[in-house]
Parts: C-alpha cells; sequence; structure tokens
C-alpha cells in the first residue's frame, strides 16, 4: 500500500536497507552513526565517533531541508554510560539553548563491532 504523505531519503550508502530520514507533514526523522563523510566508519574514541555520528546528522537534516536548532528529540544509544559525558561535551558544540528533548540510553552493542554511539533524532522541517 503506497503511504502518499511519507516521504523517505535513501541512505547515501547503496547498501543499506535504512533511509536516512522519513518525514511525515512537518516532522522528520533521522537514525544516525558514525559515519564520515567519505562513507566510511569511525570506529575509534567516544569523541571522534560523537563527532562523525553529529555531523552525519547534520547533513542528513539540511539535505532534507531542516537543521540542527530544529531537533526537537534526540536518543542517544551508547555502549557505555560512561562515554556519557564525553558525549555531551561534543553534543554542547552541535546544539544550543532552548536544548532538544533528549535520553541517553546504555546499551550492550550496536549494529557494528566497536561502534559506541547512534542517535535517532526527531526534527521539524523549516
Amino acid at each position: 500500500m503506497a503511504n502518499h504523505d511519507l516521504t523517505f531519503l535513501p541512505d547515501p550508502d547503496p547498501e543499506s536497507i535504512s533511509s536516512d530520514v522519513a518525514g511525515f507533514g512537518g516532522l522528520l526523522v533521522s537514525t544516525q552513526i558514525p559515519t564520515r563523510a567519505d562513507g566510511s566508519l569511525e570506529l575509534g574514541g567516544i569523541v571522534e565517533q560523537s563527532e562523525c555520528t553529529l555531523q552525519a546528522l547534520k547533513v542528513a537534516l539540511e539535505l532534507a531541508g531542516s537543521s540542527m536548532d530544529r531537533v526537537l528529540h534526540l536518543t542517544i544509544y551508547l555502549t557505555d554510560m560512561a562515554d556519557r559525558a564525553a558525549f555531551n561535551e561534543v553534543y554542547k558544540r552541535f546544539f544550543a539553548k532552548p536544548w532538544p528533548v533528549r535520553a541517553a540510553v546504555g546499551v550492550a552493542a550496536l549494529g557494528v563491532k566497536g561502534m559506541r554511539v547512534e542517535v535517532t533524532a526527531m526534527a521539524a522541517k523549516g
């Protein structure tokens, strides 16, 4: 069944089984991992992974007609909750007051061995 009121922007990786951004009305949803601009994964420390993840989110939202200052909610998945403080330092370089609503969730593992962070965001278009 076709969903004409939904939009899906493809992931730049042709092998991906996930859209990069999905939209409904004025709301966009995106999940990002620590992907460098060239498409490779950053599997270094939490600071480097956080920077790549949030930069990937910024690029995806801008391509969909939004921006980081339009993010309403962010869910942060961390494989080690001890990384939360380091993630927050990077987060403050990408976001400002009024802060998005957010949650940090500790998980046992992410989709690729060595990945330490993944984020899901909801943002308004515009």
